[in-house]
């Protein structure tokens, strides 16, 4: 069992919960909050970075970090998912090519290309510790004909990753201790013969990592099929990310089965919309199971207006250090920023908290005495 990534920016131990920076910045915080809330690592969006302020622009000031004054480590998304939601929602705005994807961000505007080669040249201009390769992202319900091209592209973008990660990593005399990891990203849908195939072949190249790709939440709310094929079809030795699986409860079963990192934008989403976390009993009923280990909270309720009690009595972040329930519930009620602060804050370090109960339990069961679903 993995229990820490090497990076250039320091050692992220894992599991770890990485919140998503996608511009830059995790909304409504700054570096030093972050710290505060004990995060180990931030994922930023090329895709974006790309279209505001521009990769040049991040390049000039000495990269992602010291633009963004985080001294941590940085992974960065290839920017694949968005233009596939980009498309999903108006194909008229682009296709999907052999060469890569060609898409307008708007209607009327300018036609772009992400290919393998930018994809990667950009998150090494931007200086990111974990890289992934460009993906061909399939929604859950597409016929087998678009999986099976989707593996077919994303295999073929990940051999032309790779080799222009290999010549950036050869151009810039980095050894194998100063060069960023590269992940690549299993697609394949449902199918686990489609699965194995995007699998083996990622897996014959040779890559630092592997990423679940595609939609990994079912109607249900559970955890799709593919989640687990990714973990028991890539070399057991690397670590594996768990794209877009970020709910509390699915965080937990996707660690059951093996995977070391995770990326998403809900804890500090629902953060804003006055959404809360708080444990069940410091996590004492936490089990493999995932569910009723925590609660919402839902600051806005008349009920908190002169609630003393902090968030959480047991959580030791700034906001439940500081400040009451009530308190919190009026900065929300008179629209001020630092309830957005104070809220975004307790819910990463619910989550870091959460990392840390998990890695314990991983820990426990190093030597395979119980099984880790139950």
């Amino acid at each position: 069992m993995k229990t820490a990534l090497r990076t250039r920016h320091g050692e992220l131990l894992l599991p770890a919960f990485i919140p998503d920076a996608t511009r830059a910045v995790v909304r409504s915080v700054d570096s030093a909050d972050l710290v505060e809330a004990r995060v180990p690592a931030l994922m930023v969006n090329t895709f974006h970075l790309a279209a505001s302020p521009g990769i040049s622009a991040v390049a000039s000031v000495g990269g992602v970090h010291s633009f963004m004054g985080w001294r941590g480590p940085v992974a960065a998304d290839s920017g694949g998912f968005q233009v596939f939601s980009l498309l999903s929602e108006n194909p008229a705005l682009g296709s999907v090519t052999g060469r890569g994807l060609v898409f307008r961000r708007a209607k009327g505007g300018a036609k772009q290309i992400l290919t393998p080669e930018k994809c990667i040249e950009r998150q090494f201009r931007m200086g990111a510790d974990i890289m992934f390769c460009l993906d061909y992202c399939t929604h859950p319900g597409a016929p087998a004909r678009v999986q099976s091209e989707s593996v077919r592209l994303t295999v073929e973008w990940a051999r032309r990753c790779k080799e222009t990660f290999l010549r950036q990593v050869d151009q810039r005399g980095l050894s194998n201790h100063e060069r960023p990891l590269l992940y690549a990203v299993v697609q394949g849908g449902d199918d686990w013969e489609l699965r194995r195939a995007c699998a083996d072949q990622l897996a014959e190249m040779g890559f630092d990592g592997y990423g679940y790709g595609g939609w990994p939440i079912a109607d249900d709310g559970q955890l799709v099929d593919g989640v687990n094929m990714v973990v028991e079809l890539t070399p057991a030795e690397a670590p594996k990310h768990a794209l877009g699986i970020g709910k509390p409860g699915s965080v937990v079963r996707a660690a059951a089965m093996g995977y070391d990192t995770f990326d998403v934008v809900i804890p500090t989403r629902d953060a804003r919309h006055k959404r809360l976390y708080v444990t069940t009993n410091d996590f004492a009923s936490l089990t493999w199971k995932g569910e009723d280990f925590y609660e919402n909270l839902y600051i806005h309720d008349a009920g908190f207006a002169r609630d003393r009690r902090p968030v959480e009595e047991s959580c030791d972040c700034l906001c439940c250090r500081n400040y009451s329930r009530a308190y919190l519930r009026h900065l929300f009620d008179i629209g001020d920023a630092l309830a957005l602060r104070l809220a975004t804050i307790h819910n990463l370090r619910f989550y870091t908290r959460l990392m840390s109960r998990i890695c314990e339990m991983l820990r426990g069961d190093q030597d395979g005495q119980y099984d880790r679903r139950r």
